[in-house]
């Protein structure tokens, strides 16, 4: 197999490809303008999604080959339930926030994750309307690629706890999370489409903190798999309630329970704080 360095220069470039021809959907520049929304259990699913899956995964199969890896897309999926075999995996995720990508909001991401056994091992996210590229290598830092070159980010955030900026979804929301963020002591809330472009936020110290509760759904790992690498590789964190990390390719696709992403100094203190107003919510 290559060394990750080498296997990281190709996923950059099939990110900034995959941005590109996304953009060129949600200008309405494509060759195939018109998105044809469908509906796949009741999340919407575009010309783009398939597109975009489509040129990444051929991309990297063209570069890579399947002997060395296996691969999971968000689009090619299906219901093929099982965790894939191989010790290095592909987690791709070809449009995150397909919503805001149909409204316009400009908040959409391509997520690439490549994970060995349960853990990611390099990530990328692209986000195509800020024409940025986020990368992190497990153990290499993150970095913020731009068209002029990449520099390494890195958090430090000393703000009280009160002070922490909120990144809450605009779609994905239920009455256990309005009840959490309206106990939580921090109180300002930012809306933001898709979970790279949330994380982003974080890694741009635009924001402080992203929480995700499963209800009837969960995440699924392409929601995650990269976001978390190129979250926890700049200084930050992204675990459950409990402080246990994430794990990937398990069999079950679905991130269940409750999770908090943070660029807090006090990271425990949140998760548990978050837990106890979340008891009373059960209790009541």
């Amino acid at each position: 197999m290559k060394d990750l360095s080498e296997i990281l220069t190709i996923a950059r470039k099939v990110g900034w490809g995959a941005a590109s021809l996304l953009s060129s959907y949600y200008h309405g520049t494509a060759a195939a303008p018109n998105l044809d929304i469908q509906y796949k259990d009741s999340e919407p699913v575009t010309v783009a999604d398939l597109a975009v899956s489509e040129y990444v995964l051929s991309q990297l199969q063209a570069a890579l080959g399947d002997e060395d890896f296996g691969y999971i897309s968000e689009e090619t999926y299906k219901s093929q339930q099982g965790k894939n075999p191989a010790e290095w995996v592909w987690i791709i995720d070809p449009l995150d926030g397909t919503r805001d990508f149909i409204n316009k909001t400009g908040e959409y991401a391509i997520h690439i994750a490549l994970v060995q056994g349960t853990q990611t091992m390099l990530a990328v996210v692209a986000v195509p309307e800020t024409q940025k590229l986020y990368y992190a290598t497990r153990g290499g830092g993150t970095f913020i690629e731009t068209a002029t070159g990449s520099l390494p980010v890195r958090l430090n955030s000393h703000k009280n706890i009160q002070d922490l900026i909120l990144v809450v979804s605009r779609s994905h929301r239920n009455d256990r999370l309005e009840y959490l963020l309206q106990h939580l002591p921090c109180q300002n809330q930012k809306a933001i489409g898709s979970v790279g472009c949330k994380i982003a936020a974080i890694v741009e110290q635009q924001a402080d903190v992203y929480i995700s509760l499963s209800g009837k759904s969960a995440p699924k790992d392409w929601d995650m798999a990269a976001p978390e690498l190129i979250l926890t590789e700049a200084g930050g964190n992204f675990t459950h309630f409990d402080c246990t990390p994430l794990k990937y390719n398990t069999g079950d696709i679905h991130q269940w329970g409750e999770l908090l992403a943070s660029n807090y100094q006090n990271h425990e203190v949140l998760c548990q704080e978050a837990q106890s107003i979340l008891t009373r919510v059960t209790s009541h």
